[in-house]
């Protein structure tokens, strides 16, 4: 699996690098970034497959235990902002290494934690690198792929997370189901350490890669199109946690086949999330308007079928791929808009769109589960999410037909 990685890597670095060695180099610089997504990813998926592991040796119910969960999307949230703008000033090689020591630190803390404060502290401080390092990751995936590509750039890095959801988070819960919970969190903390090791060995030592001055940073936080842009994630992408939340459900009681089916339906939703990835990459440096309007709307028309005849245990296995696929098309799309709006701070705009997918993360499993326990059926989880995606692609094509959304020195989006 790593050499198949590796290779993807190196086939996405700039065509133009003739150079063998130079390939090699950035072939291995991107792997290290994407290295690091997959651990970060294996983590924070991981924790809701062992969630009725640790809440029984922690002696507390499950509802309480997910306040563990809320509390990594905290530690995202707010980490994204405050500790990019904090080392705005690093270089971002160091920040890389910086964040990875802080992640490994936290799964650490949340392999020995003996009660939920501890444990939710814990989780918390793991939460807390990601949107710094998917934001630090795209500046240097894009000074390594070239200018002009940083939609590819950013789903080189992001495609790290989406494999975590096909091979890392299954193998931390058989971990889990079979060494116990805690090591689970140890095992991730040593893949963190190894991706440190790459992060230090491949990434290049260059003052190119130096940060910027903190009022850079935050003088893009004073314009309102960042803020809109971000909404406009939060409710669009919020349909994936509403129905990947539901998956097990969907499976046993509404097509009515047996648990097992269930890793099958995640490893599905988790190869739709890949390749709507790579997709979305492109599109993003070509049209990212067309991106943003091409995932939603496709996924808005495909949890529409879901919704209806998701019965059909083809119909849901083959929609839950396509769902994954076409929201992650957008996601690219909108780190270059984000980008284009505040070129002067690319690090703090890749942060603010992990920030915001975390904020789509408490938005769709409550508005799913909101659906459900106001007794609609199960599926009506589908159907919030598609609301809540609608709103998201709407409020998206008035404000870029408006041209709030216009790149900074443009005329026009």
């Amino acid at each position: 699996m790593l050499n198949k990685a590796f290779e993807a890597q190196c086939q996405a670095v700039d065509v133009h690098c003739t150079d063998p060695l130079q390939r090699l180099r950035s072939g291995l610089t991107l792997f290290s970034l994407a290295l690091g997504s997959f651990c970060i990813g294996t983590s924070e998926f991981a924790s809701m497959g062992i969630l009725q592991l640790f809440s029984a040796s922690l002696g507390i119910d499950i509802p309480t235990a997910t306040n563990a969960i809320t509390a990594y999307a905290f530690g995202v949230v707010i980490g994204a902002p405050v500790v990019t703008i904090a080392a705005a000033r690093l270089n971002r090689r160091t920040l890389l290494l910086l964040l990875m020591g802080l992640f490994v630190l936290g799964n650490l803390l949340s392999s020995f934690a003996d009660n939920l404060g501890m444990f939710a502290l814990a989780r918390f401080i793991s939460g807390m690198p990601q949107g710094a390092y998917f934001g630090a990751g795209a500046v240097v995936a894009t000074y390594i792929v070239g200018p002009g590509h940083g939609g590819k750039a950013f789903a080189l890095v992001m495609g790290g997370l989406t494999v975590a959801t096909i091979f890392g988070s299954p193998l931390a819960t058989f971990l889990g189901q079979n060494l116990g919970w805690r090591n689970t969190y140890l095992a991730v903390a040593g893949l963190g350490l190894l991706s440190g090791m790459a992060l230090w060995l491949w990434v290049p030592r260059t003052r190119e890669l130096d940060g910027g001055p903190v009022t850079q940073e935050l003088a893009s936080l004073r314009r309102p199109a960042i803020w809109l842009m971000m909404l406009v994630a939060a409710l669009g992408v919020a349909s994936i946690f509403a129905v990947y939340t539901f998956i097990g459900p969907f499976v046993t009681d509404v097509a009515s086949i047996r648990a097992e089916w269930i890793p099958v339906a995640l490893a599905l939703f988790g190869l739709g999330m890949t390749a709507g990835n790579t997709v979305g990459g492109r599109i993003a440096d070509l049209h990212p308007s067309r991106g943003i309007i091409l995932g939603f709307g496709s996924a808005v028309m495909v949890m529409a079928i879901v919704a209806t005849f998701g019965s059909n245990v083809l119909v849901l296995m083959l929609g839950l791929f396509g769902i994954g696929a076409t929201m992650m098309i957008a996601i690219p799309a909108i780190q270059v808009r984000l980008t284009s709006i505040a070129p002067g701070a690319p690090t703090l705009m890749g942060a603010l769109n992990l920030a915001s997918l975390n904020v789509a993360n408490a938005i769709g499993a409550w508005a799913g589960g909101s659906a459900i326990a106001y007794g609609f059926g199960l599926l009506s989880a589908v159907w919030a999410g598609l609301c809540l995606t609608f709103l998201g692609l709407t409020l998206f094509l008035v404000m870029n037909s408006s041209g709030r959304f216009r790149p900074a020195g443009l005329r026009s989006a």
